[in-house]
């Protein structure tokens, strides 16, 4: 069974301290301010984020969140949990599954695939879903400060 890091330690894991399997979660509910507050930041004004009516004409039925702010949890969890503070995203691969709607709650779950200790590199296993259902998944690789 995978150690499931619950806790937010302020200063993150080592390199040292990781191993493969190791897994941490966040869980949101997606909101509508939120996704109001992701469209301001962010400039992304869409009406299939934003409009009911212009939703509703869709292939979706309705409104949807943006698509990066679902994955947005996904670094809370690299960044806050597991590895946490101090690590840092070289890549993120995302495959967008299932539209995510104001109401459902995301947890995005992250767990230590691959350890590459010449350039403490580790390879994470990404997802976010929305109960049973799998509506992003992809990968990070991250480089992780060394005790040393």
């Amino acid at each position: 069974m995978a150690e499931m890091r619950q806790g937010g330690d302020p200063h993150g894991y080592c390199f040292e301290d990781l191993k493969v399997g190791m897994a941490a979660e966040y869980a949101r509910e997606v909101t509508r301010a939120g996704i109001g507050a992701f469209a301001e930041l962010s400039g992304d004004v869409n009406p299939l984020h934003l409009d009911d009516d212009f939703a509703r004409a869709t292939m979706f039925k309705g409104c949807i969140a943006h698509g990066i702010l679902v994955a947005s949890y996904i670094s809370t969890v690299i960044g806050t949990k597991l590895p946490g503070s101090g690590c840092i995203y070289v890549t993120q691969e995302l495959k967008f599954r299932a539209p995510v709607r104001p109401g459902d709650r995301v947890t995005a779950r992250v767990t230590v695939a691959e350890l590459i200790p010449e350039k403490r590199r580790v390879r994470l296993e990404t997802i976010c879903a929305v109960g049973e259902r799998v509506v992003i998944d992809g990968e990070a690789l991250v480089i992780v400060p060394s005790r040393a």
